[in-house]
């Protein structure tokens, strides 16, 4: 099986501008012909079927699903968000003991 972007579109439900943007994501990537038009497999047909689905039942946008990408592959990048992360949790507890002494005060 090999669909064209337009044939992939119709057939999963997303829009060939979606398929481009999930494409650029990184989310979905298609194969490409030596002419450079892009084809979508069976595998890449599953994908876009499951991420539809993905975000039907859980709510999630694909910004979140690009940046998780991203987070899976981008060492530096994960790191610096866990650091924020854990950053932010010490200033809510730090935050949270100060209300604690005040109104034990």
């Amino acid at each position: 099986m090999e669909l064209t972007v337009g044939a992939a579109a119709r057939q999963t439900g997303w829009s060939p501008r979606m398929l481009r943007y999930l494409e650029e994501a990184g989310l979905v990537v298609p194969g490409r012909r030596p002419s450079g038009y892009r084809v979508y497999g069976l595998r890449e047909v599953n994908q876009l079927r499951s991420l539809k689905e993905l975000r039907a039942r859980f709510g999630v946008e694909l910004s979140d699903l690009a940046f998780a990408a991203r987070l899976r592959h981008e060492p530096g990048l994960r790191d610096a968000v866990h650091t924020w992360l854990a950053g932010r949790e010490s200033a809510l507890e730090w935050e949270q003991r100060k209300h604690e002494r005040l109104l034990a005060a």
